[in-house]
């Protein structure tokens, strides 16, 4: 199958692997980058990894009626929060104009359909959703969670990054009873974006390490959802820290281990659940980030001690977490190989 990108926002992190993960796709035959701060400078002036791959200036906008007449469209929304709401009904209105709207699949990486409630959407975002009567619509794109359902979609909400990591530590404990699951979770600088903050920028982070947002995270909502729909009896309270990384998330997740299972037998819960993921890996000990940056794998390390379980995960936040995850979907989505343009080994040492 032949698949044409189009890349809203495509100046930032995401973006840019976006971008470089579709140069190397080998059903993608051409790719449209989008971004009106940066409409007609070339795309490698935000990216210069991509200098000589793709010398293609930014546009403004897409000129939907400009696409080739043949193939698959994917529209990646690589946008802040609430710029896809707010243009979600008249992107699609020129779809329909342009006669392209039934070979169209979209896939949004920012947090504006990964809920499907507006009053528990307000609550993690802040404000009210701009089109509240669209969520739902869109399938929660965690690929392991929803492989069968994205197969069936073109509407694809992309999970956050330490919901990705923090949901896969979770599949696998469908049913149980575990009273309370505690969560530290820590991320790199490039999870804020590729606009400074007083937070991100290097040296007020390359020395330091803190906690933000604890017990307030907007991501807390995409796990507390996965919690209900697999039947897991347990209250969450997640932590997230910012590290002196560029790139990376690592979650520790911890439980009390209910009667009747043990280290082993939770161990067989994780091969059972991923003996068909391609992208998960299981490791002894604890993964490392060093292993998985710059790739599209989950590396998952199990330890229990008694009635004590800890379930370590290790990601890059840009990647399994973000863009990779969205390339991962697109494939499921079009009926294309899983691993298509995403099966590549990491840098060691990153």
């Amino acid at each position: 199958m032949k698949v044409h990108a189009i890349i809203l926002g495509a100046a930032g992190y995401g973006g840019g692997e976006l971008l470089r993960l579709l140069i190397g796709h080998p059903n993608v035959a051409s790719i449209l980058a989008v971004s009106k701060s940066h409409a007609g400078q070339k795309v490698w002036k935000a990216h210069p990894n991509l200098r000589g791959f793709l010398d293609d200036a930014y546009y403004a906008e897409a000129d939907w009626s400009a696409l080739p007449e043949d193939g698959a469209i994917a529209v990646f929304s690589a946008q802040p929060h609430f710029e896809l709401a707010n243009q979600l009904k008249g992107l699609e209105s020129q779809w329909a104009s342009a006669g392209i709207a039934d070979r169209v699949t979209l896939i949004d990486l920012s947090g504006d359909f990964r809920l499907s409630d507006g009053q528990l959407f307000e609550s993690a975002y802040g404000k009210a959703h701009p089109c509240a009567d669209r969520l739902g619509t869109f399938v929660y794109g965690l690929s392991e969670w929803k492989a069968s359902a994205l197969r069936e979609t073109t509407r694809i909400a992309n999970p956050g990054c330490f919901a990705t990591a923090v949901q896969l530590a979770l599949l696998p404990l469908q049913g149980l009873d575990l009273g309370f699951i505690a969560v530290c979770g820590i991320t790199g600088s490039s999870g804020s974006g590729a606009l400074p903050s007083e937070t991100t920028h290097h040296p007020t982070r390359a020395h330091d390490f803190r906690a933000y947002k604890a017990l307030e995270h907007q991501h807390q909502a995409e796990m507390e959802g996965l919690i209900h729909s697999l039947g897991i009896t347990a209250q969450l309270s997640f932590v997230p820290h910012s590290a002196p990384l560029v790139r990376g998330i690592f979650a520790t997740v911890q439980f009390c281990l209910p009667e009747g299972l043990d280290e082993s037998g939770l161990r067989q819960r994780f091969q059972a659940a991923y003996r068909n993921a391609p992208f998960i890996r299981q490791v002894e000990g604890s993964p490392r980030t060093a292993s998985v940056v710059g790739t599209n794998f989950c590396e998952i390390g199990i330890k229990g001690n008694g009635r004590s379980a800890v379930i370590l995960v290790a990601l890059d936040n840009l990647i399994k977490g973000m863009a990779g995850q969205a390339v991962q979907n697109m494939n499921l989505s079009l009926g294309l190989s899983e691993k298509a343009g995403l099966w590549t080994p990491g840098l060691f040492p990153a």
